[in-house]
């Protein structure tokens, strides 16, 4: 599978074309609608979601609600649009926009502008804005929907937000995250997450955290250790920092687990009738020398806070090079919660790649046959 994603934040539209998709699956726009909101909500995010209302408009690749087997396309439009369209036409109009010149630190604005040459940070921090995450979110929702025909779900949740760390149980109570402001299963460090966010708005500050992705249901099998590029633990780790705003990924209990010895750690198999071969334990979150090994995978994204602040912090002007403070544009306060939707997204697409290497089949059910006779041999 590959994906392909175009425009720009303030744009006319995003624009995503997701290749590889099996002929033959359901598939509707209201399917992808649902996790477009989820991933606008969340407690401290901006104005900006007060303006979209995000949708997808299926343009290739399906009809009569099932999929082709050609490339999906698919559009999001942009309703700030109107509000840039001066700014932001792709066509020359003489109209001359005020040039961005005041980089953000810890944004794309500098290393961005240096690296193409541009006079003005709009050029860059148009696409390089958490905006792009949109079009995975879109993506990953087609990766979802093939991953449910055959059992796999992909949720996430909020392990840490501000420094507050939730308690997680072993079985996560879904419903309870996404009912929750800041999509957490711990009540109590809700209440305190919310009231950080609050200080960090009063202060003119951000907060980043931790987000986990947990996907169930995966066979046994997928990705390979034969070259370190096509590694699955490898794959997902790039999926996820490539997140805006993530600097560190962890598989499993990988974090804890350089500090224990190996008898802590490793996971023990077993084999039973009812469920064949399993692991008593799952450290390795599902993922043994870069493949799955028949546990849920699980992958967490640790995200610095954003660059924009309202109190900006001090920079240097691209232009005229003296020190100014730094460019503020309408911002969230934390996007963690929304984060995790984006992760999910990514780990799904991930995934999907992987069941497709490792089924092959132009078709859903020749998906499924191929599947199913390769699992009969491992029981």
């Amino acid at each position: 599978m590959r994906l392909l994603t175009a425009g720009e934040s303030h744009g006319p539209r995003l624009t995503v074309i997701l290749d590889g998709v099996p002929a033959g699956m359901r598939l509707r726009a209201a399917d992808i609608d649902a996790d477009l909101r989820r991933r606008q909500g969340g407690y401290g995010r901006g104005g900006r979601q007060q303006i979209e209302n995000d949708h997808v408009e299926l343009v290739g690749g399906v009809r009569l609600g099932r999929t082709l087997g050609t490339p999906v396309a698919m559009i999001v439009t942009n309703r700030d649009y109107e509000n840039w369209e001066k700014t932001m036409s792709p066509a020359p109009t003489g109209y001359k926009p005020t040039r961005v010149t005041r980089v953000r630190p810890g944004h794309a604005d500098l290393a961005g502008a240096l690296k193409y040459g541009f006079d003005d940070v709009r050029n860059v921090l148009e696409r390089a804005s958490a905006r792009e995450t949109t079009s995975r979110v879109a993506a990953g929702g087609v990766a979802k929907a093939l991953l449910r025909n055959f059992g796999v779900e992909v949720r996430s949740y909020v392990a840490s937000l501000g420094g507050i760390d939730a308690k997680v149980a072993e079985d996560v109570d879904w419903e309870a995250v996404e009912a929750s402001p800041v999509r957490t299963p711990d009540p109590a460090a809700e209440k305190r997450m919310v009231r950080a966010i609050d200080r960090a708005r009063e202060d003119g500050d951000t907060l980043g955290g931790v987000f986990t992705v947990v996907a169930t249901g995966v066979p046994v099998g997928l990705g390979t250790y034969a070259q370190w590029d096509q590694r699955l633990d490898g794959l997902l780790a790039q999926a996820i920092t490539s997140v805006p705003a993530v600097k560190a990924v962890e598989l499993g209990a990988g974090v804890a687990a350089a500090g224990l010895r190996g008898s802590q750690v490793h996971d023990q198999p077993r084999y039973s009738r009812q469920r064949g071969f399993h692991h008593l334990t799952n450290r390795q979150g599902g993922l043994t020398g870069g493949v799955t090994d028949g546990m849920p995978v699980v992958v967490s994204g640790y995200l610095k806070p954003i660059s924009t602040l309202r109190k900006p912090l001090t920079t240097v002007d691209l232009h005229t090079r003296k020190e100014i403070q730094a460019h503020y544009e309408r911002s969230d306060i934390c996007v963690v919660p929304a984060a995790g939707v984006i992760g999910e997204a990514m780990v799904a697409l991930t995934l999907a790649a992987a069941l497709r290497a490792k089924t092959g089949g132009d078709s859903l059910r020749e998906m499924k046959r191929n599947l199913a006779a390769y699992l009969r041999t491992i029981r």
